[in-house]
């Protein structure tokens, strides 16, 4: 059986990833005449030394010289530079629609949960956790497919409500391709959640966008009813936090933790990829 937890960043970094990420990348600035330093370190290499921050929660700061992936801060501005270029959130994309034309994303029922990790140093996207005493905290909010695989992902305070982001996760669902020639795919025949769910808000949107709503009912379903389907979310969630950079954030910006996470993500879509010819 093959192992979903994270392993060590060179192999996580198949060539289909890096095939489909190296063309989004932009190209770097043009050398200044007469400048002198350091030569640029290539993007591949830089790549798996964010993925192994990313894996292993060592601080920007103190990624060993020796392993060879330059240093954390070069690594550190090369992540924010792609994820102001958009690169991050198209990567993810491409994997989807690269999964779907594999036949590979399973639209018959999707989940949504959410889990909030504690903010060490604060910073935005936090709120006091109402389930932590009070402490800093972010929530990472998902959208899985029938099978776990995440579709989207968005982050806010721990003191947000689940509801709240229902629409935000759905709405933000990018258009993936299928199979055939028929139209890209956005949303799942039917979205499982629990009680936190159950209000006429997120039912109305729902039918609205013509989802079928699988959400415990407070006071009337049991917690164990919809277990049966629910608990792929949940396992994602633990795939999620077995990155250890955002099982406890240390990263104060939006910018940085957001990338992120949706790097983690798409790297446990990207492990089910095939193999091209």
């Amino acid at each position: 059986m093959v192992s979903d937890a994270p392993v060590q960043s060179r192999q996580l970094i198949t060539d289909e990833l890096w095939e489909l990420l190296e063309p989004l990348i932009p190209p770097p600035p043009p050398a200044v005449h007469g400048r002198t330093g350091r030569p640029r370190r290539d993007d591949h290499t830089v790549l798996e030394g964010i993925v192994f921050v990313l894996s292993t929660g060592i601080g920007w700061a103190r990624l060993p010289a020796e392993l060879g992936y330059g240093s954390g801060w070069t690594c550190w501005r090369r992540l924010r530079e792609w994820q102001d270029a958009g690169v991050w959130d198209d990567l993810h994309a491409a994997v989807l629609d690269r999964l779907g034309q594999q036949g590979l994303l399973d639209w018959s029922r999707a989940s949504a949960d959410s889990v909030s990790v504690r903010a060490k140093k604060g910073g935005a996207l936090t709120g006091p956790n109402p389930t932590d005493r009070g402490k800093l905290g972010t929530k990472y909010h998902l959208l899985v497919t029938a099978d776990g695989l995440p579709l989207n992902v968005v982050l806010s305070g721990a003191n947000r409500h689940d509801s709240l982001f229902l629409a935000p996760l759905l709405d933000g669902q990018r258009a993936v391709k299928g199979t055939g020639r028929g139209r890209p795919r956005r949303r799942p025949a039917k979205l499982h959640a629990d009680k936190g769910y159950d209000n006429r808000r997120c039912r109305a949107y729902l039918r609205r966008r013509g989802i079928a709503a699988r959400i415990a009912r407070i006071g009337i379903d049991s917690s164990q009813r919809l277990g049966r389907h629910r608990w792929v979310v949940e396992r994602t969630i633990g795939w999620l936090l077995s990155y250890k950079r955002l099982a406890l954030r240390y990263d104060r910006t939006a910018a940085t933790i957001t990338a992120l996470a949706r790097l983690a993500v798409t790297l446990i879509c990207a492990r089910r990829l095939r193999p091209t010819d």
